[in-house]
């Protein structure tokens, strides 16, 4: 693992690519240069050039252009899933943590009954009981992952209701929802963070599978999965077709799992006092 300056600067490296990946999705319509939907079939497998930098796509479309607009799905997908999923992880393990021994262990079983399924396979179950779409997507995302948050927020419970200030807090007849906002959720908001952070990265990996496999983003909607979709059949003909949406995925997968790694050490308090 890297250390020291090494470490920083590829923590500052992949917070540079995030926020420039964010702002190009946020002003999008203004720095794509041609429109990501319009077609030209005279245009069609343009190599990289002046006019298309990263050259164009089996409709003639800018590849450039789709990747940008892409970000946009990319981004969104991985803010709205990551928040279902950090909201009722934390409900239910905090209702585990804080309730009877039969209320925990039955919302224990229900996450492992989650758990115990494939990620994709069960994302694909989701999304064709809800419909197919960005919106289903979100939903699919944040179900699937919200066991991970459940149990993380559990474990930290059950570790902080035993602390002297929490049963203190208890012994005085404090709420128990003052307790929750004043002593629990700010000691283990620093996990989820990190939590959070690398749950965003698989959630732009599964949105690009399932956009892939026809059940995500549909089209003509920019989608990196959708795009490396249209590029199967034309590998050897234009191979960059694959190559840039490929590379936008790994990318931010890779800044995020960066960024995790970063805010895990940082926030562990067993490595600050090495």
């Amino acid at each position: 693992m890297l250390r020291g300056s090494a470490a920083a600067r590829l923590y500052y490296i992949a917070v540079a690519f995030l926020l420039i990946l964010g702002a190009a999705a946020v002003t999008a319509p203004r720095i794509a240069p041609h429109d990501p939907l319009v077609q030209n079939v005279e245009n069609r497998f343009h190599p990289p050039s002046l006019t298309h930098p990263l050259g164009t796509d089996n409709f003639g479309r800018d590849v450039m252009s789709r990747i940008i607009y892409g970000s946009r799905s990319a981004l969104l997908v991985g803010i709205i899933s990551v928040s279902i999923a950090t909201t009722f992880g934390m409900i239910v393990g905090l209702a585990a943590g804080l309730g009877g021994t039969w209320t925990d262990n039955i919302l224990m079983l229900l996450m492992d009954g989650l758990l115990s399924f494939p990620t994709i396979l069960l994302a694909i179950t989701v999304v064709s009981f809800l419909g197919y779409g960005l919106l289903q997507v979100m939903l699919a995302i944040g179900i699937i992952y919200s066991p991970v948050f459940a149990r993380l927020v559990r474990a930290e419970t059950l570790a902080l209701r035993h602390e002297g200030y929490v049963e203190a807090s208890r012994a005085l007849g404090t709420p128990i929802l003052k307790i929750i906002f004043k002593h629990i959720i700010p000691n283990l908001l620093g996990r989820v963070i990190v939590q959070g952070s690398i749950t965003f990265a698989l959630a732009v990996v599964v949105e690009a599978s399932l956009s892939y496999l026809g059940l995500g983003t549909q089209p003509p909607t920019p989608s990196w999965g959708l795009m490396l979709k249209d590029s199967r059949n034309y590998l050897v003909q234009a191979p960059w077709m694959a190559l840039y949406p490929g590379l936008a995925i790994a990318l931010t997968v890779l800044c995020f799992n960066i960024i995790g790694d970063t805010l895990s050490e940082r926030l562990n308090p067993r490595l600050q006092k090495r």
